[in-house]
């Protein structure tokens, strides 16, 4: 059994990883933290987990973490980076699902994320965990830092193209949509049901930090120099990434469908659509499954990539595990089989 502590469970992708772990044959959650909720019974909090869990919220000073084998981190960003180098040289390996160990470059993080980094030369040796990219790396990893929804879905949209070279990478367009959820578990006035309700709304457009992070895995594949246009849009919806994804074809005989059945072929999680699907965020609900529709409408030369996941599973919790399996030795697809829930 793998033993587990999760630091900041009382969030979306906090509650999301105890639901996914309670299904999981070889997990063993011995701590889950809560400086605000500590003593409270999780079952209390979140009621779908009773009869699954008899763990009380931690005051995160006082949980046993060096004693587990693997942490996640379900936290602002931050916090990971804070406690990281206790926890790795007590032989805990890190997942973080928040940004501290995702952008290679501690300047790049300080710009975006308004804080200096605590730990360069750990964030040196992360790997960033998208098993599809990194699975080997992820094996061997200590720290993973688990990618963000947008970045996810995108990534792999546009990943078979950009490792052939068949598309010309200066004029990529994410044109990206997002359930509220995505935002976390907290009270914002954008986030209220009155305004966020029978509304569709752009933001981040003149800048927002999951582009640092989706340029940076794209140009690590990409044959040529690459620019990226990203527009995220919230939407009235709780879970779900809805991504569009735009790049001019350079190869005018180029076999989209083949291209990207060819390179997901044995994925677990990737699923390439037949040809003229259209992908939507229901199909992929509450599962770690992510969609993958291509197109190349008639008369043009744009490839459109139509990529759907669940922003709390594949785009979070999900993928979290997904890595902890690879860095256990397990089989990937372990505790993370549960089909879509549909309607």
């Amino acid at each position: 059994m793998i033993r587990i502590g999760i630091v900041g469970g009382t969030g979306y992708t906090g509650v999301e990883l105890l639901r996914l772990l309670a299904q999981h044959p070889e997990a063993d959650v011995r701590a889950i933290t809560s400086r605000k909720d500590a003593g409270t019974p999780v079952a209390q909090m979140f009621p779908s987990l009773r009869g699954r869990y008899d763990l009380a919220f931690t005051d995160p000073r006082d949980a046993d973490l060096a004693g587990c084998n693997v942490v996640f981190f379900a936290t602002p960003h931050g916090v990971a980076m804070a406690q990281a180098r206790e926890l790795v040289g007590a032989g805990v390996r890190v997942i973080d699902l928040a940004a501290d160990f995702r952008l290679q470059d501690p300047q790049a993080f300080e710009r975006w994320y308004k804080m200096p980094h605590a730990c360069p030369d750990l964030l040196r040796e992360a790997v960033y965990g998208i098993p599809e990219i990194n699975r080997e790396a992820i094996r061997k990893a200590r720290i993973v830092g688990n990618p963000g929804c947008y970045p996810t879905a995108v990534q792999l949209g546009f990943l078979p193209l950009l490792e052939a070279g068949l598309v010309d990478a200066k004029h990529l367009i994410a044109d990206c949509k997002s359930g509220v959820s995505g935002a976390g578990r907290k009270a914002e006035l954008n986030l209220l049901f009155a305004e966020a309700a029978d509304n569709f709304a752009a933001y981040g457009v003149r800048g927002h930090r999951h582009h640092p992070e989706i340029a940076q895995g794209l140009a690590a594949v990409s044959k040529t120099p690459l620019a990226l246009v990203f527009t995220p849009h919230l939407t009235p919806a709780i879970r779900g990434i809805f991504a569009t994804l735009y790049a001019p074809i350079v190869k005018p005989d180029l076999d989209l469908q083949a291209l990207y059945t060819k390179r997901y072929a044995g994925e677990p999680f990737v699923d390439v659509m037949p040809a003229g699907a259209l992908p939507d965020t229901r199909s992929v609900r509450a599962s770690n499954m992510l969609r993958i529709a291509v197109h190349r409408p008639s008369g043009s030369d744009l490839a459109v990539v139509l990529v759907v996941e669940d922003n709390l599973v594949k785009g979070a919790a999900g993928q979290a595990i997904q890595n902890m399996n690879l860095m256990f030795g397990l089989p990937e697809s372990t505790g993370l089989e549960a089909l879509p829930v549909l309607p």
